[in-house]
């Protein structure tokens, strides 16, 4: 559901209830009357719709400010995550919707000049006005969140759900894995039946339903080859899919229904994002407008947790096969090189002159070789050297540079010879 329909949904239940719950009230409990006159009541009820209507605005506000705090510290991609935030919306429809009922609770009053204030209809506006003050009470408290510590802990903690849920682990037992990497290599000779391709303004693709695409090639007895993955941004005319062999035409308007379009990445099915937004945050702390090496050695708190998961993850993932275990789909989908440099290159560079940062890029890879397989720990090792030599050619002085080179989980804090 949108977030934007939240409000509308408050609105309509408190508007629905304010025409039906007094009227039910005065005809099935006519003696039940509160013993406030009824100046006071319209006069408390007056103040309550108005004050609501002032926390409504302070809830646009606090959006406003998230958004512009998240874009200015962090990353310009977290304002759209802050802003869209479900707390708010629940919030501003449970406001408005106070508002609302309590406007039409004061029609009821000395309703045909009975001089009656209806005593449930009253108690349900004080309920409603308690669960205004406590949710604006979760909201400011909410606002925690914007702190960096939480806010990269949020970030890799969507991270670490996508892995677990796109990766099988290393030590899990898996079925003809090297199969389909090899029928995978053989598939791409195939001759192309069917390309399909993009056209309209630039959209990014959010997900792949691969079940999808696997149904439809199982159907046409064919693969189906996607040739751009997960976080890529489509520009007009851009091929998304070869359809390889087959022997049923497929539908190009339902290949293209098997792709979901957004206006920006998101989490799903993509962990470089969480990389992405981690490396964000880490590099604008680097410039020299901020100058902030600390909050760049955090985020490679949590870059390393993600790259140690990773290491123990089988990346090689990138196709799909039928219930008889024929391939059917192939899609692109990141190598362990290509997360390591996501995670590690800018970092490098923007704090190439930062001794915190060096000590602490040196810690999390040894301690991500440490974890990784034989192959990727090569990787990682080569990667290391890059590190030196960077370092060796930084405007560090020759003293830096050897500080520099050592390796520290704190950036600045204990070294890993005094540590042992």
């Amino acid at each position: 559901m949108q977030n934007y329909l939240i409000p509308m949904i408050y609105v309509s239940l408190a508007l629905v209830s304010g025409i039906l719950f007094p009227r039910f009230e005065l005809e099935l409990f006519p003696s039940y009357v509160n013993d406030v006159s009824v100046n006071s009541a319209l006069g408390t009820l007056g103040a309550i719709a108005s004050g609501m209507m002032a926390l409504t605005a302070i809830i646009f506000s606090i959006a406003y400010i998230t958004v512009q705090f998240s874009a200015i510290a962090y990353s310009p991609r977290l304002a759209l995550w802050f802003a869209n935030d479900p707390r708010i919306f629940h919030a501003m429809g449970i406001f408005m919707a106070t508002f609302v009922y309590t406007l039409w609770m004061m029609a009821w009053v000395d309703r045909g000049g009975n001089g009656r204030v209806p005593l449930m209809s009253s108690l349900l506006v004080v309920a409603l006005l308690v669960a205004s003050t406590y949710v604006f009470a979760m909201l400011v408290k909410g606002l925690s969140d914007l702190q960096v510590t939480n806010t990269l802990q949020l970030i890799g903690s969507k991270g670490r759900a996508v892995i677990a849920q796109m990766y099988r682990q290393l030590d899990q037992p898996s079925s003809d894995n090297k199969n389909l990497l090899d029928l995978a290599d053989d598939v791409r000779t195939v001759p192309v039946s069917l390309s399909v391709r993009y056209f309209g303004e630039p959209r990014t693709i959010a997900k792949i339903d691969t079940s999808k695409l696997v149904q439809m090639a199982e159907q046409a007895d064919g693969v189906i080859q996607v040739t751009c993955a997960v976080g890529d941004t489509l520009a007009d005319d851009t091929l998304i899919m070869n359809v390889r062999g087959g022997k049923v035409p497929l539908s190009q308007r339902k290949l293209m229904q098997s792709v979901l379009l957004a206006r920006q990445r998101t989490f799903e099915q993509d962990p470089k994002y969480a990389l992405r937004l981690l490396v964000d945050i880490a590099i604008k702390a680097l410039s020299p407008a901020i100058n902030d090496p600390t909050t760049a050695v955090q985020a490679i708190d949590q870059i390393e947790d993600l790259l140690r998961r990773l290491g123990r993850h089988d990346l090689d993932v990138g196709y799909a096969s039928d219930t008889g275990g024929i391939l059917r789909v192939i899609f692109p989908m990141p190598t362990w090189e290509d997360y390591l440099r996501l995670s590690f290159d800018e970092i490098r560079q923007f704090g190439a002159n930062s001794v915190q940062v060096m000590r602490r890029l040196r810690s999390a890879l040894i301690a991500v070789a440490a974890v990784a397989s034989e192959t990727r720990a090569a990787t990682v090792q080569a990667y290391i050297k890059q590190l030196d030599l960077g370092i060796s050619r930084s405007a560090l002085d020759a003293e830096d540079r050897a500080i520099a080179s050592q390796e520290d989980r704190q950036g600045l804090g204990l070294s890993g010879e005094r540590a042992a």
